[in-house]
């Protein structure tokens, strides 16, 4: 396992969401990025999981693709980076940079309104 501190990490969250490419990330609207350590309780029983270790990220809200006129007023979506659990799969600084550059892709696929089906058919 590879561990960075908590300020290291969100350095590699916003490098990360550099590597975004321009014509999605002119999309995001009302979307937060936010590192928590480990999913809660409350996250595992809306997934319906017994075991959050291998929850390494979480994206709540509208997706994009469902958001219409209707839409607005409303509090943020939230895409969550799990720092334990992505750093609990890596052995360097290199593989860490990766895998949240990875979940950080996959989570932006939901939130563009991808299921999890065709996110891990995309290769996310």
């Amino acid at each position: 396992m590879y561990s960075v501190t908590e300020e290291k990490f969100h350095e590699f969250v916003d490098l990360a969401l550099e590597t975004i490419p321009p014509n999605f990330k002119e999309k995001m609207d009302n979307l937060i990025f936010l590192v928590e350590d480990y999913p809660t309780s409350s996250d595992l029983e809306r997934l319906k999981l017994q075991d959050g270790r291998m929850l390494l990220g979480l994206y709540s809200g509208t997706p994009y693709t469902h958001r219409n006129t209707w839409y607005g007023n409303t509090v943020p979506d939230r895409i969550i980076l799990f720092h334990k659990n992505i750093e609990s799969l890596c052995y360097n600084e290199a593989e860490l940079r990766e895998k949240i550059r990875e979940v950080m892709v996959h989570e932006i696929a939901h939130y563009f309104g991808m299921n999890e089906d065709e996110v891990r058919k995309a290769g996310y």
